[in-house]
């Protein structure tokens, strides 16, 4: 049996949270998560080093039949990241991509209006941006948001996450200003392997804790 490194995504965070301290009270860094499963990590580094939070979205591009397998990604602002050698081992054509990818877009938007309503996104611009999520497997979730957040003008990007594969964590340090993998367990085979409870996080969940967090910025501020 293999040992769990995290209870929750909770835990994790807030140990997350100790390895970003250097960030903590500085005015010009916000923190954005990949929702849903890295809210509730990101909601805890926030809560630690005070920052804003809001969300990123990205949307994972699944196989057709085996939709818990990524050929890719696909974030805000019309960017859209292949998993090159994943779409080269299974042979699959242009138009299957298209037509998955297609229709992502709809659920990116539906998910902007459910997680923010009426605020806008977050101006990053000059900024310094942790991007978290609850864990690195293949990484083609987290490359599309690092793409679609450079062409949104942040100072720096922190790719920041509880856990990860080694490889992975490796590469999106060819992509992000800095990467903080608090574990990189091998051999690695799945993000939830290494939580406790890795149930999933709820819409209502990712809302609430965003409120949360506006509520806790303003009273500090």
């Amino acid at each position: 049996m293999t040992p769990r490194l995290f209870r929750d995504r909770t835990e994790a965070g807030r140990l997350l949270a100790a390895r970003l301290e250097k960030y903590a009270g500085k005015p010009d860094v916000i923190v954005l998560a990949l929702p849903r499963g890295g809210v509730p990590v990101a909601y805890e580094v926030a809560k630690a080093l005070h920052p804003p939070m809001d969300v990123f979205i990205v949307r994972k591009l699944g196989i057709p039949g085996h939709e818990e397998l990524a050929m890719g990604a696909v974030a805000t602002g019309g960017v859209r990241v292949l998993n090159d050698q994943a779409v080269r081992a299974l042979g699959i054509p242009d138009y299957v991509i298209d037509a998955v990818a297609d229709w992502e877009p709809l659920e990116l938007e539906r998910r902007e209006r459910l997680y923010r309503g009426d605020r806008p996104p977050p101006d990053v611009r000059g900024k310094t941006v942790i991007l978290v999520d609850d864990g690195l497997a293949t990484g083609s979730t987290m490359l599309a948001a690092v793409q679609a957040l450079r062409q949104r003008g942040p100072a720096r990007i922190v790719v920041a996450v509880p856990v990860a594969s080694p490889d992975t964590c490796e590469l999106l340090k060819a992509y992000a200003d800095e990467v903080v993998c608090a574990a990189t367990p091998e051999p690695f085979y799945a993000v939830g392997l290494w939580y406790l409870n890795f149930s999933q996080t709820t819409d209502e969940e990712v809302r609430e804790l965003l409120e949360r967090n506006a509520a806790e910025v303003a009273r500090a501020s």
